[in-house]
């Protein structure tokens, strides 16, 4: 009866051991509104795919052009999902006391639109080269009116772009924008910010989610 026991278990061990390995691994790379939505995320995928983002904020499509490499590291991933946008449209003075030098009025874009498509097209190659994952991209999410660094009719700019080089290079997109919209003027942190609040962010990790779960 005891021999029976310990059979079962570490019949038991063997097969979670083995169930863990076939999970799938997924990288995110991107801003503070992914990492806003990672842990809802990993939460809601974690019997099919074992989700990491990249240390820190992935900023502009600049940083991470320079990080790319880093990011992807030497592991196998199964899927990796990017975004940027958010960074790169923001207006920034070195003059600015608003918090990231935040400045529409007087400061320059950070990335400009061309530099933008460039950089985006670089990375894609990289990750190609590095990685035979299934890729997606997540779109720039909603930029409030008042937000004192960004125009709002910027945001449609720069993710028409990013579209018509993920539809190129034929990758997955998640256009979440419409959405965020939504979910902002209910769980955005308020008319000058484009953070969400934990509830936000919970609405966002199911989205982005639900559209995983339907791509593997």
């Amino acid at each position: 009866m005891l021999k029976q026991y310990f059979l079962l278990s570490f019949l038991s061990i063997i097969s979670m051991a083995s169930s863990k390995n076939k999970q799938k691994k997924m990288l995110i790379i991107g801003d503070s509104i992914s990492i806003g939505y990672t842990p809802f995320v990993r939460k809601h995928l974690s019997k099919e795919i074992i989700v990491e983002h990249n240390i820190g904020n992935a900023q502009h499509s600049g940083v991470g052009l320079k990080n790319i490499d880093k990011w992807l590291g030497t592991q196998k991933w199964d899927i990796i999902q990017f975004n940027w946008g958010l960074w790169d449209l923001c207006y920034r003075s070195k003059d600015s006391k608003i918090q990231g030098n935040r400045d529409k009025v007087h400061g320059e874009v950070t990335t400009l639109i061309e530099e933008y498509k460039s950089n985006l097209n670089e990375i894609i190659k990289i990750i190609k080269k590095k990685s035979d994952a299934k890729l997606i991209f997540v779109s720039t999410t909603y930029v409030p009116e008042k937000e004192l660094g960004r125009f709002q009719e910027d945001v449609n700019k720069y993710n028409e772009v990013a579209k018509k080089i993920m539809k190129e290079n034929n990758i997955l997109i998640n256009d979440i924008y419409a959405m965020s919209f939504l979910i902002h003027k209910k769980y955005g942190k308020g008319i000058d910010d484009v953070h969400y609040t934990k509830k936000g962010y919970e609405k966002l990790g199911e989205l982005i989610s639900n559209f995983i779960k339907d791509s593997i």
